[in-house]
């Protein structure tokens, strides 16, 4: 199973897999019925996880009802637990809407929420976050995860994401990150597809970022909180709902 999932991720197009992964997933479900693993973001249970990942699947990562993966299930468990996502009335910014968040977050009734990306059909506005097509001070909250490491400029990026928010407001700005390394290495020299996903983690990618990630995301006027959530959980915890152990969350603020 893991090794045929890999190989759908490497050969077919994101968006495809975007448009009908899901219902894929809805008969895999079956084969995963128990109760060892909680998924945060549907709360549905399971014996396990599915194995998720392009080069080498990790087990125990993808919920077969709403897709989650361990990064999504952390970052809803931070929203219920550390912010006011779930209480307040808020205009939300999400750039590359994760499958399993949109339509939880459009459900909600306190929420004005915005989906937007370059490509995905899954968002409802198209837009390239180099010029996001908002007035300053419109949101009061926004979400890009694992886009920075594919955009041409990310201290653009940045800015415009910092623009568009209101003052006091807030991002979740999540991208891979080696934490071996010190600083973000990008090299727009290197073209060949397999050296770019030795070197970058995806064929598609054009930096790795490293422990400078803040400091690269704050260029664009963020102040920058680190947030070492994941690390705080009982053990217990960690491994019922299957988050990513080492995961930091940027918590980003105008």
């Amino acid at each position: 199973m893991k090794h045929l999932i890999s190989f759908i991720l490497r050969t077919v197009p994101r968006p495809v897999l975007q448009r009908v992964s899901h219902y894929a997933m809805k008969v895999m479900m079956v084969f995963y019925q128990g109760n060892n693993v909680e998924c945060t973001v549907c709360s549905k249970h399971f014996r396990e996880f599915m194995p998720y990942g392009r080069n080498i699947p990790r087990p125990n990562a993808l919920c077969p009802n709403c897709l989650a993966l361990e990064r999504h299930r952390l970052m809803n468990l931070y929203l219920l637990r550390k912010t006011n996502f779930y209480r307040d009335r808020l205009k939300v910014l999400h750039v590359a809407p994760e499958h399993c968040f949109i339509d939880r977050f459009e459900k909600l009734p306190n929420l004005d929420y915005i989906t937007a990306d370059i490509e995905s059909p899954l968002a409802k506005i198209k837009m390239d976050i180099h010029q996001i097509p908002f007035p300053e001070n419109t949101f009061d909250v926004a979400f890009c995860n694992h886009v920075m490491e594919h955009v041409d400029d990310d201290a653009k990026a940045s800015s415009e994401l910092y623009r568009v928010l209101k003052p006091g407001g807030w991002a979740i700005i999540q991208s891979p990150i080696d934490y071996s390394r010190a600083t973000t290495f990008e090299d727009a020299s290197i073209t060949d597809p397999k050296e770019r996903e030795r070197l970058f983690w995806q064929s598609d990618h054009v930096r790795l970022f490293g422990r400078d990630y803040a400091e690269r995301l704050a260029k664009g006027g963020f102040t920058v909180i680190e947030d070492r959530f994941v690390f705080e959980l009982p053990r217990e915890e960690v491994k019922r709902f299957s988050l990513p152990a080492g995961e930091i969350i940027y918590l980003c603020k105008k």
